[in-house]
């Protein structure tokens, strides 16, 4: 017994039920239109990943810059904090 209880015999049965019914012609057809549905769906999902990380990346710089950012203001406010106080 073959998946799901199927025999190997009868499998090649339907094939070649599916062959005399489509013709070879248009199986051919439908096999490069798969084929080429398969090849789109893998390129859209390769530029997929690379946006996605991209703008991972993005945030990610982002994110530093801000830290940097309030790493220096709160450096600038210790500063104003130890320099002394002139006019008076």
């Amino acid at each position: 017994m073959g998946p799901g209880g199927i025999s190997p015999w009868s499998l090649l049965l339907i094939l070649v039920i599916v062959l005399l019914l489509f013709g070879t012609k248009k199986l051919r057809n439908v096999g490069s239109d798969l084929g080429g549905a398969l090849k789109g769906f893998k390129g859209a999902m390769n530029e997929g990943e690379k946006e996605a990380k991209s703008a991972k990346d993005s945030l990610e710089s982002d994110e530093a810059d801000e830290s940097a950012d309030a790493s220096t203001a709160q450096r600038e406010q210790v500063d104003d904090k130890d320099k002394p106080k002139s006019g008076s």
